[in-house]
């Protein structure tokens, strides 16, 4: 199985239930593995045969800044949906974390993973 990834995409969007962090932007992190198979791109040196990771962090980014959430559970869930909606992805993990969110912590956040590795014959 190949995993395309995009490490530490920071965006600023209103992430909280407290009544000030409704009020100000936070900073979120994600970190995301996608399975593709990469293997006509790299056969054929052309980008319309692999995922974008430029598209996805872009459309991620678009999607996260204008939303306003809760809750990061959330926030991961409807990001991952659209990645493997829009980007015909299979299987993903994703790490959302919230920087500084708990004193002592450098992060807090989830990690989900949807799909199945094997649903297209990726393996």
């Amino acid at each position: 199985m190949d995993i395309v990834y995009i490490r530490d995409l920071k965006v600023n969007t209103i992430i909280g239930i407290y009544d000030w962090e409704r009020e100000v932007k936070q900073t979120v992190s994600l970190d995301i593995e996608m399975a593709f198979d990469i293997s006509e791109a790299a056969r054929t040196d052309n980008i319309e045969h692999t995922l974008n990771y430029k598209a996805v962090a872009k459309r991620l980014i678009a999607f996260i800044e204008g939303s306003e959430f809760l809750l990061v559970e959330t926030m991961a869930e409807q990001a991952a949906a659209i990645v493997r909606e829009e980007f015909g992805v299979t299987w993903l993990r994703l790490r959302l974390s919230k920087p500084g969110a708990v004193r002592g912590a450098r992060d807090v956040g989830v990690i989900i993973e949807r799909g199945s590795k094997t649903a297209t014959g990726v393996a």
